[in-house]
C-alpha cells in the first residue's frame, strides 16, 4: 500500500513564500527595530517628559544594552543568511525567479608583471644578491658595505650651503672680521 500525498496549490506558495522570503524578513525587522530605537523612541522620550513636565533624561537605546549583542546578533544572521544564499545561487537555486546572468569571463592564464614589462610580479623570482646594491644605485655590497664608487656630498653647482638654527635662523660665524 503506497499512499501519495498531495499538496494544494496554496499550500506549495505557502512554504514558497516562507523560504525566500525570511531572509528580506530579518533585514526589515532589523531596519524597524533600529529606526524605533534609535529615531522614534526618542522623540517620543523627548515629548513625553515635555507634556508631563518631569525632569529632561537621555534616552537610553534598548538594543545597546548588554553591550550591543542585539546588533552583534543580527549582524551575524544577516551576514550568514546573504552567505548561504549567494551560495543557493551559485549552486543554481533560484527562488526568486530572476534569471541569472550568463558568465562569459575567462580568466587569464598568466598574470602580467604590469606597465608591459616582462619580467617582475609575484610569479617571477626574487632578485639575486648581486643585483641589490649595483653601480646604477651608487655601489657597494649592501648595507654597511663600502661603495664602489666613491660618493661626493658636496652639491654639485658649486653653492656652499648655509647653515641654520632648528627655528630656520641663518647662524652667523664669529670668525668673520666685523665691518
Amino acid at each position: 500500500m503506497t499512499t501519495k500525498t498531495t499538496m494544494s496549490e496554496s499550500e506549495k506558495k505557502k512554504e514558497d513564500w516562507m523560504n525566500s522570503k525570511w531572509r528580506p524578513m530579518m533585514g526589515w525587522m532589523y531596519m524597524v527595530v533600529c529606526t524605533m530605537d534609535m529615531v522614534v523612541f526618542p522623540i517620543l522620550w523627548s515629548l513625553l517628559q515635555t507634556f508631563t513636565g518631569t525632569s529632561i533624561t537621555q534616552w537610553n537605546p534598548l538594543t545597546l544594552q548588554g553591550a550591543g549583542l542585539f546588533h552583534i546578533a543580527m549582524g551575524a544572521v544577516l551576514g550568514i543568511a546573504a552567505f548561504g544564499r549567494t551560495q543557493e545561487k551559485l549552486n543554481g537555486a533560484n527562488n526568486g525567479g530572476a534569471q541569472l546572468p550568463s558568465s562569459n569571463f575567462a580568466a587569464p592564464s598568466t598574470p602580467s608583471a604590469g606597465f608591459g614589462s616582462t619580467s617582475g610580479g609575484f610569479s617571477s623570482p626574487a632578485p639575486s644578491a648581486s643585483s641589490w646594491g649595483s653601480q646604477s644605485m651608487g655601489g657597494g655590497s649592501g648595507f654597511g658595505g663600502v661603495p664602489s664608487t666613491p660618493v661626493n656630498p658636496t652639491q654639485s653647482w658649486g653653492v656652499t650651503p648655509i647653515a641654520t638654527t632648528a627655528s630656520g635662523k641663518k647662524i652667523v660665524p664669529t670668525d668673520d672680521p666685523l665691518l
